[in-house]
């Protein structure tokens, strides 16, 4: 069946421009529903639109908490039943109470290899520290920042020539290889959240969750 899909963005939407071409393709068996953003501007809109896909803007700015903007979201994103809650550069600190309301079937990518390096200033920390190897996580969603079970991970090189920004773009081409991969699996019903661990064909995965061989 048809998995349905809600993407929640901030920017440009390149990782939902993944999603959505994966779709197109037949990879992925899922619809994308309707994609919210926090900000008007957010290029991703345009991409949704493009591609006829119901574009929601819901300005954090004109609610006066955090809790009061996370219900708005909710009370906006279960008008299409959602299976799956993609975050693709969605950048707000979500309430627990929205984190527990998803539970098990909200991811996110974050752009380092995880536990390492969760936060802000990923590709710096990384250069800084003198790491040969570099990437991102798709996690599921928990309440702790950055901390959920981790799904799937993809490595990069790092090299000597690397500055910030070149070890960004690495990493971008390999998130637009791995989140597509990652809804892909949720919705063939192969990757699954229980409380106990994440299941991959019925197995547990380990800790690092699924490894995709480096794009280098």
């Amino acid at each position: 069946m048809t998995k349905r899909i809600v993407v929640l963005i901030s920017g440009s939407g390149s990782n939902l421009q993944a999603i959505m071409d994966a779709i197109d393709t037949g990879q992925i068996n899922g619809r994308i529903e309707a994609v919210l953003s926090n900000k008007a501007e957010a290029f991703g809109l345009q991409r949704a639109q493009n591609a006829n896909i119901p574009a929601i803007t819901l300005k954090h700015t004109d609610f006066e908490d955090r809790l009061s903007f996370d219900q708005a979201m909710i009370k906006e994103i279960d008008q299409y039943q959602p299976d799956l809650i993609v975050l693709a550069g969605f950048m707000r600190i979500l309430t627990p109470d929205f984190v527990r309301h998803y539970q098990g079937r909200m991811l996110n990518i974050h752009p380092s290899l995880l536990p390492k390096y969760k936060g802000l200033h990923t590709h710096k920390r990384a250069i800084e520290a003198g790491d040969k190897e570099h990437g991102c996580t798709v996690h599921f969603v928990t309440e702790e920042l950055d901390g959920g079970p981790l799904a799937v991970q993809g490595k990069v090189s790092v090299t000597m020539d690397d500055n910030e920004e070149s070890l960004q773009q690495k990493v971008h081409a390999i998130e637009h290889v791995i989140y597509p991969l990652a809804v892909e699996l949720y919705c063939a019903n192969k990757l699954i959240w229980t409380q106990s661990g994440i299941l991959m064909d019925g197995n547990t995965l380990p800790s690092q969750g699924y490894q995709v061989a480096p794009l280098d």
